[in-house]
């Protein structure tokens, strides 16, 4: 045992995290490809197995096959654990286990946490751990409850039941799995519900809840004692009220008129479908209209939300609602000719700049580089190659149709962006790279003309 937690200490936290999702990856694509886990008794390929394990376990809802129509109620289980442990980490899981356990949470594991968790030290973080559990398993509690009552009405009570508990964790989870196509005369993902407000004001819900993160959530709940918000909640917050309306509106103009999408529904549809692409694209991947019929201009749009994600904290991937804020703020601030990037009152350190820079710029040359062999990879129009690469990193689960037509190679290339897309490119960076030593000195001062 103590071999053991010698040779664990050797690894940095980045690279215990990416071993431990490598590893959660490997088990589920076993589990998957077992013949129990097949509708036919018939195993799948492990290549194809090893697929969708990695696109559960990385919370992205990417199929190569269908999760309603090509596995067994066990094969779904697997697949909804591998979401549930991947949406919330696999620390997160391991801690809740120690708790349940007794066990002392050591110092090596609370900065594992610290860095699952993207906090700026371990100070509480085992309590918010604590809280991240609990409102979790509430929040899905209450959603598969909300979901098992409307859905009793349109198939037997013990399929509702499990449609709910399935649907409420993939959503939260921001994963995007669904077993509608299961279903005689099925549309898939939630395209009959389209004009129900119901389901749509419950899953948008869900869909948000996931993608402010944990942090976010407890700030929240703790607000009427507190009677404040962080910075972080605040800008989170902010960013994602204005992208979910910016977008709603992009997709209600863009689409307004399309005979293959929105045209065919109401006015109240029209603005419940806009909402919830809007709201689905930035990490869920559920859609109620066609988005392989979208107009060109409005599937752009949507890669741009893909590629911004959810929040830090949350299920959700991408460069980060944060990031793109504090990018946003850089721009503002050196336009208006000042020197500080400001919100809320509160200077953002350099160090903040450094980092949402480094990301975006490593993100941006991730996805460029990913659309570029995809493309020489498989054949198709560029759209759908650069839309299916983001969607694989921002772990959005939205798809052209080209997925399920990924050829071997294809397969593993989208399996690499799922995996670097929840992990983080930053994360993984620093899990690839010896550990930095501070310089002793530092280089004259030069200058670069720009612009």
């Amino acid at each position: 045992m103590g071999k053991k937690r010698r040779i664990l200490i050797r690894f940095t936290p980045p690279q215990i995290l990416a071993l431990g999702i490598l590893a959660i990856i490997l088990i589920g694509s076993v589990l998957l490809s077992l013949p129990a886990a097949s509708s036919t008794g018939e195993p799948i390929s492990y290549l194809d197995a090893f697929f969708m394990s990695t696109s559960a376990a990385c919370v992205t809802g990417l199929s190569v096959l269908n999760a309603g129509v090509h596995f067994s109620l066990f094969g779904q289980i697997v697949i909804l654990m591998l979401v549930q442990v991947g949406g919330l980490g696999f620390m997160t899981m391991a801690t809740l286990i120690a708790l349940v356990l007794r066990k002392r949470i050591t110092l090596k594991e609370r900065l594992l946490l610290q860095e699952a968790m993207n906090q700026g030290s371990v100070e509480g973080i085992v309590r918010l751990i604590r809280k991240v559990l609990t409102y979790a398993l509430a929040i899905e509690l209450a959603g598969a409850v909300l979901l098992t009552v409307r859905w009793a009405f349109d198939m037997p009570l013990g399929q509702a039941v499990y449609f709910g508990v399935f649907h409420s964790i993939s959503i939260f989870n921001n994963a995007g799995f669904d077993l509608f196509s299961s279903l005689p005369g099925a549309q898939g993902s939630l395209m009959a519900y389209v004009n129900d407000p119901y389901v749509n004001i419950v899953v948008i819900g869900l869909m948000v809840l996931g993608g402010i993160g944990f942090i976010v959530i407890a700030d929240l709940l703790d607000f009427k004692r507190t009677r404040k918000l962080t910075l972080h909640s605040k800008v989170v917050l902010t960013a994602t009220g204005l992208l979910i309306l910016l977008g709603s509106v992009v997709v209600f103009i863009f689409e307004y008129t399309n005979p293959l999408t929105m045209q065919p529904l109401s006015l109240p549809g029209k603005i419940f479908a806009a909402f919830f692409q809007s709201a689905t694209t930035r990490s869920t991947g559920m859609n109620t209209i066609d988005i392989e019929s979208f107009r060109q201009a409005t599937q752009f749009f949507v890669i741009i939300l893909m590629f911004i994600g959810a929040a830090p904290g949350s299920a959700g991937g991408g460069i980060k609602i944060t990031t793109f804020a504090i990018l946003l703020g850089a721009v503002i601030t050196m336009v208006r000719g000042k020197e500080d990037i400001v919100f809320f009152r509160k200077r953002l350190p350099e160090e903040r700049i450094y980092k949402a820079t480094t990301l975006t710029l490593m993100s941006l040359i991730l996805v460029v580089a990913g659309t570029m062999i995809l493309s020489a990879l498989q054949d198709g129009p560029f759209i759908k190659m650069l839309f299916e690469v983001t969607s694989a990193f921002g772990t959005a689960g939205i798809s052209l149709g080209l997925t399920p037509e990924l050829t071997s190679p294809s397969k593993v290339l989208m399996a690499i962006l799922m995996f670097v897309g929840r992990l983080g490119p930053l994360t993984l960076a620093y899990a690839l790279t010896p550990k930095g030593t501070k310089e002793l000195y530092r280089y004259p001062e030069g200058k670069i003309t720009i612009g």
